[in-house]
């Protein structure tokens, strides 16, 4: 009996812990934030990571898929901002830093208002894992309204959740708390495009060499790396349709017959399809936001559908498109 009554103890402390976790991680308490060694996490969403991954995205500094932990993407996009503000780079938040980034007074907080159209779908009853799958579906959508509204507002599905306990997704008509991740002004024009494929992320020059974009990417893989050298844009389409040639010999794609996969967001390419100057190869988005920088790719440059648009809206045909394999640095601590 006493070994039951402990079990029935530590169940209980767990429900009623749960709520507690949720209700810290409220507009108020996300928007009051202050990001330090405390207060930032790789293991759990805080209101600090949220705030700071908010902060990083509006200045096209993108730590990927917000969801609230200080991860490996956040500390890659806090090193690449300290470098375009020309200050030492570190793993954590510095002063520098932290006072540039408040520049941007917005609250990081807003609310939306599920609309009719966001629940009228169509939406896939689930994602075939295999590509040979998805080529008889009409329209590659998305799986759930939840996961639509966090990908439009740069989430993750369970930060989204995490923010709006007991709300329906499904429901038109609900007000959610979503981060607001909107850019103030249009992006700038990049004059060159940088990849790196030790580091796993692409950066954005404008003429004066000044670093004006930052995201992580998956770049390449063992079987299909990416390629070398300099190459150029020389197409962007928007809603691609995605071509398999056999001739590419994907692991995992069995067909020997070409074929295709009709547009959508989880379309194997996402929302965008920027080609480069070598055949089969592009920076694209992905069905997969959450896997960004942490698995490879087809030997493209994947990045997440908003990032994928964003990078789209910078370049033009003929924008420098230059791979590099850099050594990983170590950041000041």
């Amino acid at each position: 009996m006493p070994a039951m009554k402990v079990a029935l103890a530590v169940a209980f402390s767990a429900l009623v812990a749960t709520p507690a976790i949720a209700a810290a991680m409220d507009a108020a308490a996300i928007a009051s934030a202050e990001p330090s060694k405390k207060t930032l996490s790789n293991e759990k969403p805080t209101p600090a990571g949220v705030r700071l991954q908010v902060l990083l995205d509006r200045a096209h500094f993108s730590p990927g898929e917000i969801d609230g932990r200080f991860g490996e993407n956040a500390r890659k996009a806090l090193r690449a901002y300290a470098e375009a503000r020309q200050v030492p780079a570190s793993d954590q938040v510095t002063d520098d830093v932290w006072k540039a980034l408040q520049a941007d007074a917005r609250s990081p907080m807003t609310t939306y208002t599920i609309t009719d159209k966001d629940v009228s779908g169509p939406f896939l009853r689930r994602l075939p894992s295999k590509m040979e799958d998805m080529k008889d579906i009409p329209k590659l959508g998305y799986t759930s309204p939840r996961e639509e509204l966090a990908e439009r507002f740069h989430m993750s599905e369970q930060l989204l959740a995490a923010l709006n306990p007991g709300r329906h997704f499904d429901r038109a008509g609900e007000t959610i708390a979503v981060v607001d991740a909107g850019e103030g002004a249009t992006p700038a024009k990049a004059d060159r495009v940088e990849i790196d494929k030790v580091r796993q992320t692409v950066k954005l020059f404008d003429k004066s060499n000044a670093l004006i974009g930052f995201y992580p990417a998956s770049v390449g893989s063992e079987d299909k790396p990416s390629p070398s050298g300099s190459l150029k844009v020389t197409e962007i389409d928007p809603n691609p349709t995605y071509r398999y040639n056999p001739a590419y010999h994907f692991k995992g794609v069995h067909s020997r017959k070409p074929f295709k996969i009709m547009p959508g967001p989880n379309n194997p390419v996402g929302t965008m399809w920027i080609n480069l100057s070598a055949d089969g190869y592009g920076i694209h988005g992905t069905p997969s936001p959450q896997n960004i920088s942490k698995g490879q790719s087809h030997g493209c440059v994947r990045l997440t559908n908003w990032n994928a648009e964003r990078v789209a809206a910078s370049v033009a045909k003929g924008t420098p498109v230059v791979f590099t394999e850099g050594v990983y640095p170590t950041a000041a601590r």
